[in-house]
């Protein structure tokens, strides 16, 4: 194997709705993929999805020889071991207690941290150093802060935009579901462009009045860094944000595996 396919890097980032797969070539993302986060799916049918991807993106598999996740949902991380051991004869490096992240974590119980968390807080330490507001919206929304030495010294978790939008409609009996779109007005002229309105707006102050009072609480104005699937919806509607970074969390995946080759 040739020097510019070892320098391949499989970063993959198992979440509660999907499953995020970035191919870094040293520090340059070569290809990223969403998959859908399925507890049933097996371990044969995920490595069938993905040797499908890289075909399609011109990778070869015998190139993936280094792989390093972080997962929320411990049934697929074991099934994604078994996909990477099995089809591409490589062991994950799982992102877990004993693992160096550089980040100092100052809370109560640090293992109670995702390690969904403390892995962004590792990209945005090394990114963007000096004081920082992570906002990740996924499945759920995590407001993450890192000090002025970029210690990670807690944050705040509300439901994700999506999980609000799904459980207003589920629990009530005529409010239908909706597309979360960034709607034309505040005032809706029928149902679905009046639930549009509360969730994308309403979302936008609870982001906004969160990262106003964790700066109050910091007594400084932070830089602000978004990531998720969500991010780039709701900045269009909101000047809170500093920096939209989607791939926050494979990037820093990358910086930990380095960290860990030492």
């Amino acid at each position: 194997m040739d020097k510019q396919m070892s320098e391949k890097l499989v970063a993959v980032d198992i979440g509660n709705t999907s499953v995020n797969i970035g191919i870094f070539e040293g520090e340059k993302l070569l290809a990223n993929w969403h998959l859908g986060s399925v507890a049933q799916r097996m371990a044969d049918e995920y490595a069938s999805l993905l040797l499908g991807l890289l075909q399609h993106a011109g990778i070869h598999p015998e190139e993936l020889n280094r792989v390093i996740m972080c997962s929320v949902v411990p049934p697929l991380t074991t099934t994604f071991e078994e996909v990477f051991k099995s089809y591409f004869k490589a062991a994950p490096l799982v992102v877990g207690a004993g693992i160096k992240s550089g980040v100092k974590v100052r809370m109560d119980n640090p293992r109670e941290v995702g390690a969904d968390r403390i892995v962004n807080a590792a990209a945005a330490r090394v990114l963007y150093p000096g004081a920082c507001i992570i906002v990740d919206m996924g499945t759920a929304t995590t407001f993450d802060t890192l000090s002025e030495g970029g210690a990670y010294i807690g944050g705040a978790i509300a439901p994700g935009i999506a999980t609000s939008a799904q459980a207003i409609a589920e629990k009530t009996s005529k409010l239908p579901k909706i597309e979360i779109i960034r709607p034309a007005k505040v005032i809706g002229s029928n149902t679905v462009s009046a639930m549009q309105s509360g969730i994308y707006f309403g979302y936008i102050g609870l982001v906004e009045e969160l990262v106003r009072r964790i700066q109050t609480e910091l007594g400084q104005k932070t830089r602000v860094v978004a990531t998720g699937g969500y991010a780039a919806l709701i900045a269009e509607g909101s000047r809170i944000f500093d920096i939209v970074r989607p791939d926050l969390t494979l990037q820093g995946l990358r910086i930990i595996y380095q960290m860990n080759q030492a």
